[in-house]
């Protein structure tokens, strides 16, 4: 199915967010959408998707205009859209998940359905029981099932918006090479990313946005510092490593074991030194989710020491850390991080210090101006924090950490966000080491753990590997480990 956009805009308040969008999207075609956070991609994908409307524009779908005012009118015409966070129901089996949406009547022929699940399966490369709850399959699995959904009912034109956020790289190269399959079928493929290594791996075409507005197009093979240009309007450059010294011990932990009811991880050692970083690598539920968060008292070890500043830790909730300068920044921004419906201003009220009983408004205020000054946030005092790109949400969890902290421990900092803010957000971090604060960090990104860490631990299973030094381990190195190779 061809799919042409034309002349679409979209405003949200003062904000135009699409700005006059034209494109073009060939069937049999893997289309890329590339641009930095908030530059208006997700914004079009919801627009063709219909879960929002555009307020100017027309859509066009096989040479005739059509009107998408919801996401089922948008699947009746051949369009399914696969979200960054999937849309399932947790506590159903992967066969009920697979049903909803269906026109099957009350009570569909379970068998027959289970059979057309495990075709399409085979067809495209994926390897789901029909029978497992979806609460025990990971981020990559989910996404598997939303696709084998949509397909089902009928979805000729697939959009998949940052669809390697959270996965594994093996589950990558599955949705990699399913997406090829689906291409080869005539189908339409929009993949959305800021990611330029993913958008060269898999896209025959791009089209590059920036501040709402398309600049430009490109077909494979690309040149990327082009298209980096397009993205930003500038070069982009990452800054060289730095290494800390050890002068100062802020974290001790000693034959640390943790368990769970399928995981269970046996005597860690860890030392860090004050403005240190250590990257933490491993597959999803390998355990390193559990080990940093164990460092925040957010998870009860069973056995081992952790000291904090000297000062034993074991045992004690997160409160005690808080007080001891530990701070936790988890992955999930709006489910443990921010909390919806409250404006910028009123997080910042929040973790400020105790004036009084009372909030001085003007105090609070120009507290919330400098810190969105201070950290580049795209935003005004009264925006809501779901309003907010996941980059700005990013910047406004970094902005309400106070000052000065020890040891923060943060999940996949830059999950989600373009190059320069990555590239932002490491710059803040480092300035915070440079104040003798240290960083343990979880990433799924091995670049990411090569280039702004020290040290590095992978966890394969409960495993945990030796402590390696970046500046002296490959990519391959720790692919080799997350697989399980060498532990």
């Amino acid at each position: 199915m061809k799919v042409e956009l034309k002349n679409i805009h979209k405003w949200f308040g003062k904000v135009h967010a699409n700005d006059g969008i034209t494109l073009t999207i060939p069937s049999g075609t893997i289309q890329g959408i590339l641009g930095e956070n908030g530059a208006g991609k997700s914004t079009l994908m919801k627009i063709l998707s219909g879960f929002i409307q555009a307020d100017e524009g027309t859509i066009i779908l096989d040479d005739q205009p059509v009107t998408i005012k919801t996401p089922s009118d948008a699947i009746h015409y051949g369009i399914g859209m696969l979200h960054q966070d999937p849309l399932d129901f947790p506590p159903l089996r992967v066969i009920d998940n697979f049903l909803l949406g269906h026109q099957g009547g009350l009570f569909p022929d379970r068998k027959s359905v289970k059979k057309t699940l495990l075709e399409l399966e085979e067809q495209i490369g994926f390897k789901l029981d029909p029978e497992a709850y979806v609460d025990r399959l990971t981020v990559g699995e989910r996404q598997q099932l939303e696709i084998l959904r949509l397909l089902w009912l009928g979805a000729q034109v697939l959009i998949l918006d940052e669809p390697t956020t959270g996965i594994s790289a093996s589950q990558r190269q599955s949705l990699f090479a399913a997406l090829k399959i689906l291409s080869e079928q005539g189908k339409a493929v929009i993949f959305v990313s800021h990611k330029l290594e993913e958008i060269a791996g898999i896209c025959d075409r791009v089209a590059i946005f920036r501040a709402g507005q398309m600049t430009g197009e490109a077909e494979a093979p690309y040149n990327l510092d082009e298209l980096v240009r397009m993205m930003f309007g500038k070069p982009v450059a990452v800054e060289g490593r730095v290494c800390a010294g050890c002068a100062d011990e802020v974290l001790c932990v000693e034959n640390l074991s943790i368990e769970d009811y399928r995981l269970k991880i046996r005597n860690v050692n860890l030392t860090v030194c004050a403005g240190e970083v250590i990257g933490l690598a491993g597959m999803e539920g390998s355990g390193q989710r559990h080990f940093l968060r164990s460092l925040a008292g957010l998870i009860r070890p069973v056995g081992g020491s952790v000291k904090v500043n000297q000062k034993e830790m074991f045992g004690k909730n997160y409160q005690h850390f808080l007080k001891a300068g530990v701070k936790y920044v988890p992955a999930s921004r709006m489910e443990e991080g921010l909390i919806a419906g409250l404006t910028l201003t009123e997080h910042f009220v929040l973790v400020d210090e105790e004036q009084g009983f009372f909030i001085n408004r003007e105090r609070a205020q120009k507290l919330t101006n400098d810190r969105i000054g201070d950290f580049l946030i795209r935003g005004t005092p009264a925006s809501r924090v779901e309003m907010l790109s996941g980059g700005n949400q990013q910047r406004a969890l970094l902005a309400l950490l106070r000052s000065p902290l020890r040891l923060l421990l943060m999940e996949h900092p830059t999950r989600g966000l373009d190059i320069e803010s990555s590239i932002w957000i490491w710059g803040k971090l480092k300035e915070r080491c440079k104040q003798g604060t240290s960083i343990i960090f979880i990433s799924s990104d091995l670049e990411e753990l090569l280039q702004y860490s020290d040290r590095i631990l992978v966890f394969f299973n409960g495993k945990v590997s030796q402590q390696l030094d970046a500046a002296t381990t490959s990519v391959e190195d720790l692919g080799q480990l997350i697989g399980g190779k060498g532990l």
